[in-house]
C-alpha cells in the first residue's frame, strides 16, 4: 500500500498546484487581460491529470478498504483550489503511522 500511497500523494500535489495556477494565473489573463493561453495549455493538462488523480485515488482507496463515500470526497478534491492539498495531508496522516512521518520531516 506504500506504493499507491505515494502514487496518490504526487499526483494530488500535481493535480493541485495545476489547478490553482489555472485559478489564478490563467483566469484572472483570460478574463482581465483578454490572454487565453494558460487556460488553452494548463486546463487541458489539468483535466489529463486529474483523470490519473481518479485512478490513483481509486487504486489507493480499494487498497486501504475506503467506504465509498471517503473515495469519493478525496476523488472531488481535485476540483477544488487547494483542496487536493488539504485531502492529500489528511490521508497521509491517517494511513502513515506517526512514528514514519516524523521521521520523513
Amino acid at each position: 500500500m506504500q506504493g499507491a500511497l505515494t502514487r496518490y500523494r504526487i499526483i494530488a500535489w500535481i493535480v493541485g498546484v495545476f489547478l490553482v495556477v489555472l485559478v489564478l494565473v490563467g483566469m484572472p489573463l483570460k478574463y482581465i487581460g483578454d490572454n487565453d493561453t494558460v487556460v488553452a495549455v494548463i486546463g487541458p493538462l489539468h483535466g489529463f491529470l486529474y483523470m490519473i488523480y481518479l485512478l490513483l485515488t481509486f487504486d489507493l482507496s480499494r487498497r486501504a478498504r475506503w467506504p465509498f463515500r471517503r473515495m469519493i470526497i478525496v476523488m472531488l478534491a481535485g476540483t477544488i483550489p487547494f483542496f487536493s492539498f488539504w485531502a492529500e495531508r489528511r490521508v497521509t496522516r491517517r494511513w502513515v503511522p506517526n512514528a514514519e512521518l516524523a521521521a520523513a520531516r
